[in-house]
């Protein structure tokens, strides 16, 4: 570090983009995401699908947005993302509920605006941070800031996980007003919108921090840079892309990570429908969302000692069984019991996350690493809309499945009945998905052993 350079944490947008990573992500809503949409009067289906509009938002802006960045400025492209955090969330905070045909649509909206939101801050705020350190401070301190980075972000998570959880409990709510003195009746409608309004205080103040954000490289920079850098990013893109499909290795990594990351993730989003089916009490959804945050604290330190005395095929296996006993132990539905297979399953998700970022950065390139990691991305936003794709024709056969005479039931135990008989078909295609991939390399792996010389000259022995 010069005289003249600054602590990291003194810079202006090195600040910034802390405050901007922690209230982006500070979504009170997650700990009861799937309930949320079904209590607003969606179906399972129509949930599954806007997970599939999503995701297909996000791999859809994700390579342009990295261009527009470095073309725009990357301060206008962050506070087109917080722009973007605080429209989706008005959309959600104030559309009415009594059209059920009119709510769909709007969350479509909210559903695409999101995926945009989140293409446009992916990366741009770690480009305009990073640059900041190397103008005004010392590019050895990244290390720093990504380390405290991480400390917030994760400490801001427990905090949404569990006050998200508390607010969306009307008896929680109703107990706590009686302990200040208000003595009033709360029903969950009162309490349907209120992680919602939580959410939107943190859109604005994201897009407040957004503004306060300087640009560093100058217009002349940006316009100068911008015909040969996008002509350069769609030639490595080609590049890499030609890369991976040609390396079995990587491909294999990337298609197992697609297989396990969709599973996963869908019924991580499903999570809090889950939790009510078991009768876990609303109030708790957080702190088991909280809980997980700090599992993630602990699943580096075991996957860190798994790839230094284990293969990549044994990790790989690993992860596999342990997704397979979560999804069979789920699929029992055993009251609280059935807590143990779903937290063990959605734990491996962190432990997932490691290995595909640890062997993907070995097998690759330092010139072309953070293309090829792009489309890791790519792969596992692919996967995720894919089997919300097929998650919701599921659904859909499963409701056409059930009796007229049922249908008068209360749509509450509908929903419950219909996501019930859906869990154990996550088994079964995560098995035969798994199965399938097992084959196609093996067969690759086969024929290029038996393409080998060594292998040749071994059959012609008498």
């Amino acid at each position: 570090m010069t005289d003249l350079s600054k602590p990291p944490f003194a810079i202006r947008n090195v600040r910034l983009f802390l405050a901007f990573r922690v209230l982006f992500n500070a979504r009170f809503y997650y700990p009861v995401f799937s309930i949320l949409f079904l209590d607003f009067g969606l179906t399972l289906a129509q949930f599954a699908l806007l997970n599939v509009v999503w995701a297909v938002s996000i791999v859809v802006c994700e390579v342009p947005s990295g261009a527009l960045a470095d073309i725009l400025g990357r301060r206008n492209l962050l506070v087109l993302a917080g722009g973007l955090m605080v429209i989706e969330i008005m959309l959600w905070a104030f559309v009415p509920r009594d059209n059920l045909q009119l709510l769909f649509w709007v969350f479509v909206l909210n559903r695409i605006l999101s995926g945009m939101a989140e293409a446009a801050a992916s990366g741009a705020d770690e480009a305009l941070a990073y640059d900041s350190l190397v103008r005004y401070g010392n590019p050895a301190d990244w290390g720093r800031v990504l380390e405290r980075q991480i400390q917030l972000q994760s400490a801001g998570f427990v905090m949404v996980m569990t006050l998200g959880g508390l607010v969306y409990d009307p008896h929680f709510v109703q107990g706590a007003l009686h302990l200040v003195g208000f003595d009033a009746t709360v029903t969950r409608a009162a309490t349907l919108r209120l992680p919602i309004y939580l959410t939107l205080a943190t859109a604005v103040l994201t897009l407040l921090a957004a503004l306060g954000m300087q640009e560093v490289a100058s217009a002349q920079q940006r316009a100068a840079a911008s015909p040969s850098l996008l002509g350069e990013s769609l030639k490595l893109i080609w590049q890499a892309a030609r890369w991976i499909f040609r390396t079995p290795l990587v491909l294999g990594l990337m298609l197992f990570g697609l297989l396990y990351d969709s599973v996963v993730r869908m019924l991580l989003t499903m999570a809090s429908q889950y939790y009510r089916l078991i009768g876990v009490p609303e109030a708790w959804f957080g702190a088991l969302g909280s809980l997980l945050a700090l599992s993630g604290l602990l699943m580096p330190i075991l996957a860190r000692r798994l790839v230094a005395r284990c293969s990549l095929v044994f990790n790989l296996l690993l992860i596999a069984g342990i997704i397979m006993a979560g999804l069979v132990g789920m699929a029992q539905l055993q009251n609280y019991a059935g807590l143990a297979p779903a937290l063990l399953l959605f734990g491996s998700f962190n432990l997932m996350g490691f290995f595909l970022s640890y062997y993907l950065n070995r097998l690759t390139d330092s010139a072309q690493r953070a293309t090829v990691l792009s489309f890791k991305g790519l792969f596992l936003n692919l996967g995720y809309g894919m089997i919300g794709l097929l998650y919701s024709f599921l659904l859909a056969l499963l409701r056409g499945q059930v009796p007229p005479s049922v249908g008068a039931v209360q749509e509450e135990l509908l929903k419950n009945r219909i996501f019930a008989e859906s869990l154990p078909w996550f088994g079964w295609y995560f098995g035969f998905c798994f199965l399938l991939l097992l084959l196609l390399l093996l067969g690759y792996f086969t024929r290029i052993f038996y393409r080998s010389r060594s292998f040749r000259e071994a059959l012609k022995r008498p």
